[in-house]
């Protein structure tokens, strides 16, 4: 010690009255976070946290409980603390955009239903197309109506008279060239209804693979033989369950989980599926 420091540092240069743990500061009592009340030495996990009471309840590891005020008196990870109520996490902003990309258009209700329709060939299909353009689909008030098989398509049209007023749009599995899908929709064309009829088609075999196969970890959908039933084929060769349609449609859920919006799907899907939205909402 130096003749300038003979009494040693200067007791007056430091906070002389702060506690040696340090000042306690304010923390929110997290659920989950072990704290000790100082006045009874009770370490315990927070429990539970009452904000009308302003109280938390922790659980000591015998699974003893004990309730005590917020406030000071409680270390956390041996540092002084003030207990407050967690702040309520803020209510997740509404997206802005529906699955299909359009702008979302929140609290609007449903339109009343258009005279005009749309077919969805395939109950997966219309599932799909429920998932990624319903929100557009219930603004615009168009209905969506699945229909069993190409086959009944011409039945279905003249039960439904399509007009001016009374649209149809109709879209398609597999609606290749030369395909018999192809030759009923352009009989349908032909038709004294046919400017009233838009018939659209995908290009897949199945709606399955007009989700992005890197969707599911998968580099491409599998090639199944023409011998096997397309989605059994997938399902065995994905070592999926494959014996019965109750599998089948387990598989169909699986997959569909992974479509939370457009960018998920196949891009000839998606300009099929907008061109029908279109014809059957504008006004000739």
């Amino acid at each position: 010690m130096s003749s300038r420091d003979r009494y040693g540092t200067d007791v007056l240069a430091t906070d002389w009255r702060a506690p040696k743990r340090g000042r306690a500061v304010e923390a929110p009592a997290e659920i989950g976070s072990v704290v000790e009340e100082v006045t009874t030495d009770w370490v315990g996990e927070i429990v539970a946290v009452d904000r009308d009471l302003h109280t938390l309840t922790l659980e000591d590891r015998r699974g003893k409980r004990r309730t005590f005020p917020l406030g000071p008196g409680f270390l956390l990870e041996g540092r002084p603390v003030i207990l407050t109520a967690p702040v309520r996490a803020a209510a997740p902003a509404k997206p802005s955009r529906t699955a299909s990309g359009s702008v979302a258009v929140h609290d609007a209700k449903a339109r009343v239903a258009r005279a005009s329709r749309i077919f969805v060939e395939g109950r997966h299909d219309a599932e799909l197309v429920e998932k990624v353009w319903g929100d557009d689909l219930r603004i615009e008030g168009v209905v969506v109506e699945y229909l069993g098989g190409v086959d009944d398509l011409a039945e279905h049209l003249r039960d439904f008279r399509p007009g001016p007023e009374r649209k149809v749009g109709v879209l398609v599995d597999h609606l290749v060239p030369g395909s018999k899908e192809s030759r009923i929709a352009q009989g349908i064309a032909k038709s004294p209804v046919g400017k009233h009829v838009l018939i659209v088609g995908h290009p897949f075999i199945d709606i399955w693979a007009a989700v992005k196969p890197e969707r599911l970890g998968l580099q491409r959908w599998p090639d199944v033989p023409r011998s096997i039933e397309w989605k059994k084929g997938v399902c065995q060769q994905l070592g999926w369950p494959h014996r019965d349609q109750a599998d089948t449609a387990r598989a169909w859920q699986h997959i569909l989980s992974r479509v939370s919006s457009y960018q998920d799907l196949d891009p000839a899907l998606l300009g099929r599926v907008e061109e029908l939205i279109d014809f059957t909402t504008s006004s000739d």
